[in-house]
C-alpha cells in the first residue's frame, strides 16, 4: 500500500485535529466530572455538519465518500482530545455503514440522511445483551412477524448513545428452531417507537460523557418494512460490521495512547529533579521511545487494515490484528505516560489519570482481546 496520504485525506485528518484542540480538549475533563453534556451534543452536531457521521456512506446521502482509511485518521484525531466523542462517531458511522451495505433503497434513503446531517445525532448498533457478550448468537430477543408487523421482546446491554440515538439498528432471533446463529435477523427501529425504552445510563470508569445504556423491547411493533437485508440472515452483518468497527475502535485506541505519550513529552522537559530536566534521564528516554515505537506500529496495523477494507478485501483477520495491539499497546502508553508524571499522573488536575481511564474499554468493547487473539488464531490455524 500506498503510505502517503492524499490530500483529502490530510485535510480529513487536520480538520479532525483542529477541531479536537478547539472543541474537544476544554470540554473532555468537564464530561468526565458528569457536567457538559450539552456542549458534548451540540458538537456531534458540529462534526455532522462537518462530515464526520458519514466518512464511508455515498454522498448521495449525505455522506462524505471519504473511505475507511480517513475514518481511521479522522478517529484518532478526535481520540486526541476526547474519547467519548470519538466513541460516538465511531459507532454512528459503523451504523451508517452497515445501513448502506444491506439495507433497502427505502430505508436508505429515509436514515442516512439524517445520520449524515446531524439530525439524529447518533446512531445506535443493538447486539449485545447480558447473556450474549463475546457470543451474541446466543441472544435471546426474539422478533415475531404478526401481520403487517413484526413483535420485538427482549433487551440489549451497553448500547452507546442509546439515550441520543435517533435510530437503532437491532437484532434479534426470527427463527428459534434454526441451527445456532442461523435465525438472527436485523431491523432499524426508531427511537421514539412504542415499546422501546432506554434504561439509566451505566456508571462507568471512564468515558463517562458517552452514554451507555440497556434497552429494553416490551411488545415493541415495528412495520415489517423495518427489516434490513435477508431474514434469518443478520448474523453474518453482524459479524461483517464488527470487524469494520474493530478499525475504529483500534484508532481511537491510538489516538488516546498518543495523547498520553506527547503531554508526558512534554511534561518531562519541564519538570525538574536532580538538578535537571528529567528528559535527560536516558531511563525515561527509553520508556518513551518504546511506547512511541509501539503507537507507530499500531498506526501502520490500522492504516493496513483500513486500506485492505477500503481496497475491498478481506480485512476480518487484520483489523483483529489493529484492534488487539493499538489497545494494548495504547494501554501501555497510558500507564507509561502516568508512570513519567509521578504522583501528579494520579491526580484528577492532570489529563493522564482520564487518559489512562478511558483507555482501559478499548481492549474490551468490539470484541475483548482474547476474542480478537481467538479470531486471528483461527486464521493462522486454517
Amino acid at each position: 500500500m500506498n503510505l502517503n496520504l492524499s490530500e483529502e485525506q490530510q485535510f480529513i485528518q487536520q480538520t479532525a485535529r483542529d477541531f479536537a484542540e478547539k472543541e474537544l480538549v476544554g470540554n473532555a475533563a468537564t464530561l468526565d466530572a458528569g457536567q457538559g453534556q450539552d456542549e458534548f451534543l451540540a458538537n456531534l452536531k458540529k462534526l455532522a455538519d462537518l462530515g464526520f457521521m458519514g466518512l464511508n456512506v455515498d454522498a448521495e446521502y449525505g455522506g462524505t465518500e471519504a473511505g475507511t482509511v480517513a475514518f481511521s485518521l479522522a478517529i484518532s484525531s478526535i481520540a486526541r482530545g476526547c474519547a467519548s466523542t470519538a466513541v460516538t462517531v465511531s459507532v454512528t458511522n459503523m451504523v451508517a455503514e452497515v445501513i448502506q451495505s444491506v439495507a433497502s433503497a427505502e430505508q436508505k434513503q429515509n436514515y442516512l440522511p439524517k445520520i449524515c446531517s446531524g439530525e439524529y445525532l447518533a446512531a445506535g448498533f443493538c447486539l449485545t445483551e447480558s447473556g450474549a457478550g463475546s457470543d451474541p448468537s446466543g441472544m435471546k430477543t426474539t422478533a415475531l412477524r404478526d401481520g403487517d408487523s413484526w413483535v420485538l421482546n427482549g433487551s440489549k446491554a451497553y448500547i452507546t448513545s442509546a439515550e441520543y440515538a435517533g435510530v437503532f439498528v437491532v437484532w434479534a432471533v426470527t427463527d428459534k428452531d434454526a441451527p445456532r446463529g442461523k435465525g438472527i435477523s436485523c431491523f432499524l427501529v426508531e427511537r421514539e417507537v412504542a415499546g422501546l425504552t432506554v434504561g439509566p445510563a451505566e456508571e462507568k470508569m471512564g468515558q463517562k460523557g458517552s452514554a451507555t445504556n440497556p434497552v429494553y423491547f416490551d411488545d415493541c411493533r415495528i412495520p415489517a418494512s423495518a427489516l434490513m437485508g435477508t431474514l434469518n440472515r443478520g448474523y453474518q452483518v453482524a459479524l461483517g460490521e464488527l470487524a469494520g468497527g474493530r478499525i475504529g475502535i483500534g484508532s481511537l485506541a491510538l489516538g488516546l495512547g498518543e495523547a498520553a505519550l506527547d503531554y508526558a513529552r512534554d511534561y518531562a522537559k519541564e519538570r525538574q529533579q536532580f538538578g535537571q530536566s528529567i528528559a535527560n534521564f536516558q531511563g525515561l528516554q527509553w520508556m518513551l521511545a518504546d511506547a512511541y515505537t509501539e503507537m507507530e506500529a499500531a498506526r501502520l496495523l490500522l492504516m493496513q487494515a483500513a486500506f485492505t477494507k477500503e481496497s475491498g478485501g478481506d480485512f476480518g483477520k487484520q483489523a483483529s490484528m489493529a484492534k488487539l495491539f493499538a489497545s494494548e499497546a495504547a494501554n501501555r502508553a497510558c500507564y507509561t505516560g502516568l508512570q513519567i508524571l509521578g504522583g501528579n499522573g494520579y491526580n484528577r488536575e492532570y489529563p493522564l489519570e482520564r487518559l489512562a481511564r478511558d483507555v482501559r474499554i478499548t481492549s474490551i468493547y468490539e470484541g475483548t482481546s482474547e476474542i480478537q487473539r481467538m479470531i486471528i488464531s483461527r486464521s493462522v490455524f486454517s
